[in-house]
């Protein structure tokens, strides 16, 4: 099952905050349990979910205590897991897979006391579950233009894990801003059908190589197409999930880091305090939920000073990565000059703009 998304169902849902399951009063320590699909050291999703807690660790004190459980199947497994959870006294649950979505729900109609936060999913079938994703094109539209700005080939790749609107936000996000910047790129897409497989995301990563890329992005959390852009000695890319700070200053050029930590504070910090609500939410750069990681000397000063230019409008507010004038692929008008791509279109996304070429596998 696909472990992140975002659905058009969701869309009303997402980045607004609504009331109920209001935490009655404040709370003098939190046991705050945090369920992972892969292991803490996979250098990329799950490692940063625990960077958030550990985050959350040190900001708390002797008021939090955490437990977690590596490497869970999305499914039974889960169901399982998450009633062990409950039961052993944890005051919130974080499931950080899309495939816990339905377990999460399920467990928490039988432990309304215990408050449920599922990842990247849009099902709220009880006052106690929140739901929350981040805003990943954003740091798309920053590395796009890095992107765009170093290709010497003209020609940038991306490795895309599922065909599902998270990704393809990202895609169409990286290439508008590499087109803005270069009108002659072109970019080429391979699809690994997989979140971490550094076998198969090697095999991706080579397969554009030979098509002459030279900039590779990747919506993979594996560090295997560093390792193969490194290998071709003249392709660069950019840390994905985790700063993947092993590889720089080249091939690794800049990276985007999932910050889970100022979430979990926050949400750890309202059951404290006693303002916990349940919520729908989708931030990202101006939440400081999406980063980019250092942008290395390999980038020329010039290219690096936009980036950060890009960073700190997205940041304040004043720029958003998808607005108009943009067209969909077959050419027909999706913004106007000006206009901004609501919430609902993008939690649906399933088409490429305008200049990609290929089909949406479906």
């Amino acid at each position: 099952m696909f472990r992140r998304t975002l659905l058009a169902s969701a869309a009303l849902g997402l980045g607004l905050a609504f009331g109920g399951a209001a935490a009655a009063a404040g709370m003098d320590k939190v046991k705050a349990c945090f369920v992972y699909v892969g292991p803490i050291g996979d250098g990329g999703w799950t490692f940063q979910h625990d960077q958030g807690r550990l985050d959350a660790m040190a900001e708390f004190g002797d008021k939090l205590e955490t437990m977690y459980q590596e490497s869970v199947p999305e499914g039974a497994d889960a169901e399982r897991v998450l009633t062990q959870m409950a039961l052993s006294g944890c005051n919130i649950v974080f499931t950080t897979s899309f495939g816990y979505m339905d377990p999460t729900n399920t467990v928490a109609a039988k432990f309304p006391n215990v408050k449920f936060e599922h990842a990247t999913g849009y099902k709220r079938d009880h006052a106690n579950v929140s739901t929350y994703d981040a805003r990943f094109y954003e740091g798309r539209a920053v590395i796009g233009h890095i992107a765009g700005k170093m290709t010497k080939s003209n020609k940038i790749g991306y490795i895309g894990s599922f065909p599902i609107p998270e990704v393809i936000q990202g895609i169409n996000s990286y290439f508008l801003h590499a087109r803005k910047v270069n009108p002659d790129v072109e970019l080429s897409v391979v699809w690994a059908y997989t979140w971490f497989d550094p076998a198969k995301e090697a095999d991706a990563a080579k397969a554009l190589i030979e098509q002459g890329v030279d900039v590779i992005a990747a919506h993979t959390d594996s560090t295997a197409p560093l390792a193969e852009a490194q290998k071709a000695g003249n392709v660069v890319g950019f840390g994905q999930a985790s700063d993947m700070a092993a590889y720089k200053p080249s091939p690794r050029v800049a990276s985007i880091i999932d910050n889970w930590g100022p979430y979990y504070i926050k949400r750890i910090g309202a059951l404290l305090d006693g303002t916990y609500e349940q919520t729908a939410s989708w931030a990202g750069m101006p939440e400081g939920e999406v980063v980019i990681g250092e942008i290395t000397e390999a980038v020329p000063a010039d290219v690096k000073a936009e980036a950060e230019a890009m960073i700190a409008a997205i940041t304040d507010g004043s720029y958003h990565p998808f607005t108009g004038p943009i067209k969909k692929q077959d050419g027909s008008d999706w913004l106007k000059e000006g206009e901004v791509a609501d919430d609902g279109t993008l939690a649906g996304m399933m088409f490429y703009v305008e200049g990609i070429k290929g089909d949406i596998p479906k």
